[in-house]
C-alpha cells in the first residue's frame, strides 16, 4: 500500500481543478471544497496558526504540574497514592471526553469544538491553583483536560481534512510543536516559580496565557461558518454533476459498508499501542522528576532533565512522521523506539544520578512513539470519517488502558519505599508496546478489515 500522502495525491490527480484546491469536511470522504484564491489562503493560514497554537497547549497542564508535584503535594496535603491518582487524571479525562469529539465535531464543526477546547484549557489552568483543596484542584484540572481531550482527537481529523496531500509533514509539524509545548513548561516552571517569589500557584496559573492565545485563530473560522458551509457546497457540486456521474457517486456511497471499527484487528492493535505509549509518557511526565530528586538531583536540574526528555520530541516528532508516511510498514520504527526505552529504564534502575542526562535522552527518543501513533492513525484509514472514527477509538481506548499505570507507580513507590519496582514495571510494559506496535504498523486499512469480517 502506498502512503497516505501518495494515496491522497493519486485521488486528487483524478479530480477537477476545483476539487483539488480544497479540503474535505468531516463526514465527506473526498478531499474537496470550492474555495480558491485569497479566501482559501487566508483560511489555510488561520488553520495552520490554530494547529500550532493548539498543539503547544496540549501538555503544559501536565508537565508544569510534574515539575512542581512535590510542592503541590505539600501545599494540598496529598499522600503518594493521591498524587498517583492525580497523574492518572489526564488519561482518564482523555478517554472519557475524547470519545465525544467526533459527535461534537459533526454537530458543531471541528473548528468550533477545538475553539471551545482551548477556552476550557484556559479556564481550567487559571482557576485550578486557587480552587481550594485537592477536590477543587482535580475538578479544575479535569476541565482543562477535557479541552485537551477533544483537541487531541480532532487534530488528526483537521490535518486530514485541510492537508490531505501533506498528512506526514503536517502531523510532523503538529507533533513537533506539541513536543515543544511539553518540554517548555518542564524546563521553565521551576525557575519561573522562583522568580514569582516561590508561589507554586502562580507558577501553574501563568500557563493559562498560552491557552488564551490559542482561542483566537479558531474564532474567525467558527464565525464564518466554514465548518458547516463546506458540506453544503459539496452537495451543490454533486447536484451539478451529470445525472450519470451523480448516480454513480450515489451508488458508491450506498455500496460502502458502514465502518465497524471494533471488527478491525489493526484498530485494536493501534489502540493498545496508543495506550501503552501513553502509559509510559504520563509516568515519565508525572514521576521522572521525582525519581531524579530522590536520587539526589536538585529540583531545578530534575525539571531540566524532564525538559530534555520532552524536547527530544521537537526534532524527532517532525522527522519520524515523514519517514513513517513513506514506509509501507512502521514496525522497524516501533522497535527502535522500544529498545531506546528499555535502555533508558535500565539506566534509571542502575545509576539514576550518574547517567541522568543519557537516560533522559533515551527516554525522550522512546516517547516519540506518540507522533508515530498519530501518523499511523492517518495511514490506517482511507477516508476522513474513517480517520475520525479510528482516532476517537484508538485514543479513547488507549487512554483507558493507560489510566492504571501512573497510579500503580505511585502505590508501588509508597509501599516499596523506592523506585526499583516502579521502574521494573515501566520496562516490562515496553515489551508488549513493541509487539502491538509492529502489528499496528502493518500495511492495511481498518475499512478493509472491518468489511472483511
Amino acid at each position: 500500500m502506498a502512503s497516505e500522502e501518495t494515496r491522497a495525491v493519486d485521488t486528487r490527480t483524478a479530480m477537477s481543478p476545483t476539487e483539488r484546491d480544497t479540503p474535505a469536511p468531516v463526514g465527506v470522504s473526498e478531499t474537496t471544497t470550492l474555495e480558491k484564491g485569497p479566501a482559501r489562503a487566508w483560511a489555510t493560514r488561520l488553520v495552520v496558526a490554530g494547529i500550532v497554537l493548539s498543539a503547544v497547549n496540549l501538555r503544559p497542564a501536565i508537565t508544569s504540574l510534574g515539575a512542581l508535584l512535590e510542592e503541590v503535594r505539600d501545599g494540598l496535603g496529598m499522600s503518594g497514592s493521591v498524587a498517583g491518582l492525580l497523574t492518572s487524571v489526564p488519561p482518564l479525562c482523555f478517554a472519557v471526553f475524547g470519545v465525544m469529539a467526533p459527535r461534537l465535531a459533526r454537530r458543531f464543526g471541528p473548528a468550533a469544538v477545538v475553539c471551545a477546547g482551548m477556552a476550557a484549557i484556559f479556564t481550567g489552568l487559571l482557576i485550578r491553583p486557587y480552587a481550594g483543596g485537592t477536590a477543587g484542584f482535580l475538578a479544575a484540572s479535569a476541565l482543562a483536560l477535557m479541552g485537551i481531550a477533544v483537541s487531541n482527537v480532532l487534530m488528526p481529523v483537521i490535518v486530514k481534512r485541510w492537508f490531505p496531500d501533506r498528512v506526514g509533514s503536517m502531523t510532523g509539524l503538529y507533533s513537533m510543536v506539541l513536543a515543544l509545548g511539553t518540554s517548555l513548561p518542564a524546563a521553565v516552571t521551576v525557575p519561573m516559580t522562583h522568580a514569582l517569589g516561590g508561589n507554586w500557584k502562580l507558577g501553574l496559573a501563568v500557563w493559562a496565557v498560552l491557552a488564551a492565545a490559542a482561542v483566537v485563530p479558531w474564532i474567525p473560522l467558527v464565525r464564518e461558518g466554514r465548518e458547516r458551509s463546506v458540506p453544503a457546497a459539496r452537495s451543490a457540486q454533486v447536484q451539478a454533476q451529470t445525472p450519470a456521474s451523480a448516480s454513480a457517486s450515489a451508488r458508491a456511497a450506498e455500496e460502502q459498508p458502514p465502518l465497524r471499527i471494533t471488527r478491525s484487528r489493526t484498530a485494536w492493535a493501534l489502540a493498545v499501542f496508543f495506550g501503552l505509549q501513553a502509559t509510559a509518557a504520563y509516568i515519565t511526565m508525572g514521576w521522572m522528576p521525582q525519581i531524579f530528586r530522590d536520587a539526589g538531583v536538585s529540583a531545578g536540574t530534575a525539571g531540566l532533565l524532564l525538559a530534555v526528555t520532552m524536547v527530544m520530541g521537537v526534532p524527532l516528532a517532525f522527522v519520524i512522521p515523514r519517514i513513517a508516511a513513506r514506509l509501507p510498514h512502521q514496525g522497524p520504527i516501533v522497535l527502535v523506539l522500544g529498545v531506546c526505552g528499555l535502555a533508558g529504564y535500565a539506566g534509571l534502575y542502575l545509576a539514576p544520578a550518574a547517567g541522568a542526562w543519557a537516560w533522559a535522552l533515551l527516554l525522550g527518543i522512546a516517547n516519540c512513539a506518540f507522533p508515530l501513533a498519530l501518523t499511523m492513525v492517518g495511514m490506517r484509514a482511507r477516508s476522513g470519517p474513517g480517520v475520525a472514527q479510528l482516532s476517537a477509538f484508538a485514543q479513547s481506548t488507549g487512554y483507558l488502558i493507560s489510566i492504571p499505570g501512573p497510579l500503580l507507580v505511585g502505590v508501588l513507590y509508597q509501599h516499596s519505599g523506592g523506585w526499583g519496582l516502579p521502574i521494573a514495571l515501566m520496562a516490562g510494559l515496553m515489551v508488549p508496546q513493541m509487539v502491538v506496535g509492529v502489528l499496528a504498523g502493518r500495511d492495511r486499512t481498518v475499512e478493509a478489515e472491518a468489511a472483511a469480517r
